[in-house]
């Protein structure tokens, strides 16, 4: 089945779920999308509708329709007010609704195409999020988002063998520098609620937070860039995940690679939808 055909499956499944929904729905244009898809992943905490695998199809069909409700300029409290209102209508529809059982039939049929596709790509304004669920036996990306400092190439995202995949920045130096350490900066939401929509510019100082690498390798050449013999491999905690999935996917956030000189390297990166690949990559391999 080809991504066509699963967005046309999936756009069918979703006239379903509107009927089914409809009471609670008075969202226009991307809102309705999230509120349709957050209403099944409700429904289907409740009742369970949907096998693992389908669920975790769900969720990251669901991530990506949240980032792309804010790339269109719904506000984030907004999001939170529909995923709410999607919460409490799929709490009001009985598990055994006979319509309830049509959403369920429709959403296996659209979102079992999700659940077999290899790779996906999740498009950002400057920069994309690039996933890999293809079985290997040596470390690959699973989660890739490229940059470049300089002349220097380097990727962000997960890597590893087989399903154990960690948090990892990958850089390929032009010349001989040796940074002592790479953290990452993003915008801290207890110290500047909004998010910050200023391209590559990251939000300022005064209210940023960062989180240090816990530890530097020599890169598996199979997660070097094209061309590069060799690279760095720097990786992060699960809690770095976990704070990037908070941002607006709109918004930049950094590494910073620090020199023994003082001297600071800084790669941008765009948060985009890193929920909605992080959660696609955790369907597992296939």
């Amino acid at each position: 089945m080809t991504i066509r055909q699963i967005a046309l499956k999936t756009q069918a499944a979703l006239l379903a779920v509107a009927t089914l929904a409809a009471p609670a729905s008075a969202f226009a244009g991307p809102a309705d999308t999230y509120y349709e898809r957050a209403f099944v992943v409700a429904a289907n905490t409740r009742c369970g509708l949907f096998q693992p695998d389908l669920a975790r199809a769900l969720a990251a069909a669901t991530a990506q329709a949240r980032g792309a409700a804010l790339r269109a300029g719904v506000a984030a409290a907004d999001l939170t007010d529909v995923a709410w209102r999607a919460d409490a209508r799929a709490g009001a529809v009985a598990c055994a609704d006979p319509q309830l059982a049509v959403v369920k039939d429709r959403v296996d049929g659209a979102f079992a195409g999700w659940t077999r596709l290899p790779r996906m790509t999740f498009p950002g304004d400057r920069y994309d999020w690039i996933a890999n669920r293809a079985a290997y036996e040596r470390p690959i990306w699973r989660l890739q988002q490229a940059s470049m400092v300089g002349s220097s190439p380097v990727s962000f995202g997960y890597a590893g063998e087989g399903e154990d995949a960690a948090l990892t920045a990958v850089v390929s130096w032009y010349g001989n520098p040796r940074p002592t350490s790479a953290r990452l900066v993003f915008r801290d939401p207890a110290k500047a609620p909004r998010p910050w929509l200023a391209g590559d510019r990251l939000v300022p100082a005064a209210a940023r937070a960062s989180l240090w690498s816990s530890g530097v390798s020599a890169a598996a050449p199979t997660l070097l860039a094209k061309d590069k013999r060799a690279g760095d491999a720097w990786t992060f905690s699960p809690a770095a995940a976990e704070a990037l999935e908070q941002l607006d996917p709109r918004e930049t956030f950094a590494l910073e690679f620090h020199f023994r000189d003082g001297s600071v390297a800084t790669v941008p990166f765009e948060a985009g939808d890193f929920a909605a690949g992080r959660a696609f990559i955790a369907m597992g391999t296939v």
